[in-house]
């Protein structure tokens, strides 16, 4: 067992060191809050090499973007663990963090800023092209691959609008559902947007270094594509959330309110693993609108009715 010695209770713990932890950080440091903030280091975009739509921050590196972020929490005295969470008891009118290394943190409040993984298909090739060539975000790559040959990938409604989305891009669209049927009125509507379907399944991604060339059926035959984006659904990166009883939505991320608080007492979640758009400058919007929330509850604690 490691010992540990006693120390004062945090006010909020943040469980995730991404856009949305640390902008949450940034802003409860400047409340004058005793925060920790615990991080792994693996975010969703960590195969991406720039993100897009951040004013003054478009094409920025993902991992620019964090070193920065963690630079800005020094002035503001925000303690930052590079260390995983095993598990969370709430005790009373606090939480109890049990951390990887043996040791253990309270804290009156708990933000989860996790972030979510995107669930890959098991086809050849589908790894060493995601990030470079394939991706779920055409808002965020879209504009890097216009007026190429591109794919959508998936299944049902969900790649039918990907694909259609995908027409303000590229004239050129492809829908893979790789052996999954698709109803006909999705591939009426398909058909009248000039949106080809291959229902096949795939047998490989050809690429070079990861830059997409075609996409091989198992029938033999394959098509040149220069992109693809896929719509595979997703799952929170960490279980903290769902061992604590947060209810969870039908994308498979946690049911939050406007303020990203949650079913749970004293527990808040934001950014890619809650309700909103997943973008990088939504999930950092998400971070300082759950800080002034739990910022709120704290000096409704503190202060005299």
């Amino acid at each position: 067992m490691v010992l540990q010695l006693d120390r004062p209770m945090f006010d909020v713990a943040i469980v995730g060191g991404g856009p949305a932890g640390l902008s949450a950080a940034v802003m409860l440091g400047r409340c004058r809050r005793n925060v920790l903030v615990l991080d792994l280091g693996h975010p969703r975009n960590h195969r991406s090499r720039a993100l897009h739509g951040y004013l003054t921050r478009d094409g920025i590196a993902p991992s620019s973007l964090i070193e920065l972020g963690r630079a800005e929490l020094v002035t503001y005295g925000v303690e930052l663990r590079s260390i995983g969470v095993t598990g969370a008891q709430l005790v009373g009118d606090h939480y109890r963090l049990s951390l990887a290394n043996g040791r253990e943190e309270e804290a009156r409040y708990v933000l989860i800023a996790t972030g979510v993984v995107d669930d890959l298909p098991a086809i050849e090739g589908f790894e060493a092209c995601y990030g470079l060539s394939i991706f779920h975000c055409p808002y965020c790559d879209g504009w890097e691959r216009r007026d190429r040959p591109l794919a959508a990938f998936g299944n049902g409604m969900e790649v039918a609008g990907l694909a259609l989305g995908l027409k303000a891009w590229s004239a050129d669209v492809l829908v893979c559902t790789h052996g999954r049927r698709l109803e006909r009125r999705l591939r009426a509507r398909l058909e009248r947007n000039e949106i080809g379907v291959r229902t096949e399944p795939i047998a490989r991604l050809e690429h070079v270094d990861g830059a997409l060339t075609r996409i091989a059926f198992h029938q033999g035959d394959s098509v040149a594509r220069e992109a693809l984006f896929f719509a595979t659904g997703q799952h929170p990166q960490s279980s903290l959330a769902i061992s604590l009883g947060c209810a969870i939505n039908r994308r498979g991320t946690v049911k939050t309110g406007t303020a990203c608080d949650t079913n749970v007492p004293r527990l808040f979640v934001a950014g890619d693993a809650s309700r909103d758009a997943q973008f990088v400058v939504v999930a950092a919007a998400e971070g300082v609108k759950a800080a002034c929330a739990i910022n709120k509850a704290l000096q409704v604690e503190e202060l005299k009715p």
